[in-house]
């Protein structure tokens, strides 16, 4: 292959270094293009086919259903490892020892008290506030009371920033959580494993001496938690970074990810499967219909928690997580009209020509709904959820870009509006 690409224009041409990553990725480098052609750019709606940085953190092929952080493939991470190693493998580039991990966890125990004056902020929140719009403004408010910049020259601060996050925002989450059921708030169990003390947090009752740790419960959350950590530079990743450029702090450019994945067309689409799936039980709960529908060209109707805009072939999130599905619904016997619709929905797509021929397999989000729902984590929550397990990844995506001295991000634009016009005064408009 060619180490450079070429640009032809008007008769001139212009070359452009070609860059390979470790896995065979191709990119043509045109970060001179607008001063090497006299002001030419590219344009490309959403970056769909533009590379905004370099990073060793996670590859993602969609085309044949592979995920890796750290090149450690996420079949083998969601089997064997905690969410905690997990989360150090991210951020620090390498799997943690014994001593590591046990440090890590020491550090977090030590960092996860929040002020008491947080509590008055969330106080402030009405209890029909989103809790996506909650966990954001407490994530953010963390700067009043952490108010140092990171000097990312040293690895000590950088470090303790790190900790005080993974320290602080499961707390966040359960308080969050609790506010919305109307539970007083409870900071959970140092003797408790991380994922274990998040569930503590999120659901011991106030009428409760001791909360007891279902297993089967703590292994599918740790799960969920570990196949969400990174996902490549996707919108709320992008959105991390590109704030983080400008050298605004960690707990500000994470609060800025929180806002981006807070939309339906991203971290909001496990909210969506369940709302579809109540609107299809409100409808008489027949799914035949409703797979007629999706298949309809002129209807509206969009089957959520099928197919992924990335995985064109299957998600391989969501082969993992389905087992842990089915065995949260069978560990806790719920019964539920909703829950039974997804199973139907599931069945039929996978066995239905249509959906097989076009891979639109139930992805990640349809099954990370049936199990929040499941625990009985309102539907609101779920992205608060999803949040919980990005974090990391967001972390690992900020520090990279921090490290590496990338510039401050500053697209282009093509414009498009009226050309240079006389102001007219407004008695003769």
């Amino acid at each position: 292959m060619s180490n450079k690409a070429t640009i032809e224009l008007d008769g001139k041409k212009y070359e452009f270094p070609v860059v390979v990553g470790t896995e065979n990725e191709v990119a043509i480098e045109i970060k001179s293009l607008r001063a090497d052609t006299g002001g030419l750019i590219t344009l490309d709606p959403g970056y769909k086919n533009t590379g905004s940085c370099k990073s060793a953190i996670t590859f993602l092929n969609g085309e044949e259903g592979i995920l890796r952080y750290r090149g450690y493939s996420i079949e083998e991470l969601a089997d064997k490892a905690s969410f905690l190693e997990v989360a150090y493998l991210l951020i620090f580039g390498e799997l943690p020892t014994q001593e590591q991990l046990d440090k890590l966890y020491k550090d977090i125990k030590k960092e996860s008290h929040v002020d008491e004056e947080m509590k008055k902020i969330l106080d402030g929140f009405p209890k029909s506030a989103h809790p996506m719009g909650v966990l954001s403004s407490l994530t953010s408010a963390l700067i009043a009371f952490n108010p140092s910049a990171v000097n990312v020259e040293s690895d000590e601060e950088m470090y303790n920033a790190i900790i005080k996050l993974l320290a602080k925002f499961p707390v966040l989450v359960a308080w969050t959580l609790r506010k919305k059921n109307g539970q007083p708030l409870d900071y959970g169990d140092s003797s408790l494993d991380y994922v274990d003390n998040i569930l503590k947090m999120m659901f011991k009752s106030p009428h409760e001496e001791h909360y007891d740790i279902d297993p089967v419960v703590s292994s599918a959350l740790n799960k969920l938690l570990i196949l969400h950590a990174d996902h490549e530079q996707n919108c709320s990743t992008s959105t991390v970074r590109i704030v983080g450029s400008s050298h605004a702090g960690l707990f500000a450019s994470i609060s800025a990810g929180i806002s981006a994945l807070w939309g339906p067309l991203h971290g909001g689409a496990n909210q969506a499967v369940i709302e579809m799936l109540e609107n299809i039980k409100e409808d008489g709960g027949d799914t035949k219909k409703y797979m007629g529908k999706a298949k309809d060209k002129e209807d509206p109707f969009r089957l959520m928690g099928f197919g992924h805009r990335v995985y064109k072939n299957f998600d391989p999130r969501a082969k993992i997580i389905k087992k842990s599905a089915d065995q949260v619904l069978d560990q806790l016997g719920v019964e539920d009209p909703v829950l039974d619709i997804a199973k139907g929905l599931e069945k039929e797509a996978l066995e239905d020509s249509y959906f097989v021929d076009r891979k639109l397999y139930p992805n990640v989000d349809f099954y990370s709904g049936i199990i929040y729902r499941a625990l009985g984590i309102p539907t609101e929550m779920f992205t608060v959820m999803f949040a919980l397990g990005r974090l990391p990844g967001w972390i690992a995506q900020w520090r990279e870009m921090r490290l590496e001295k990338e510039p401050i991000g500053r697209p282009r634009q093509v414009y498009t509006g009226e050309n240079l016009r006389d102001f007219k005064d407004i008695s003769k408009r």
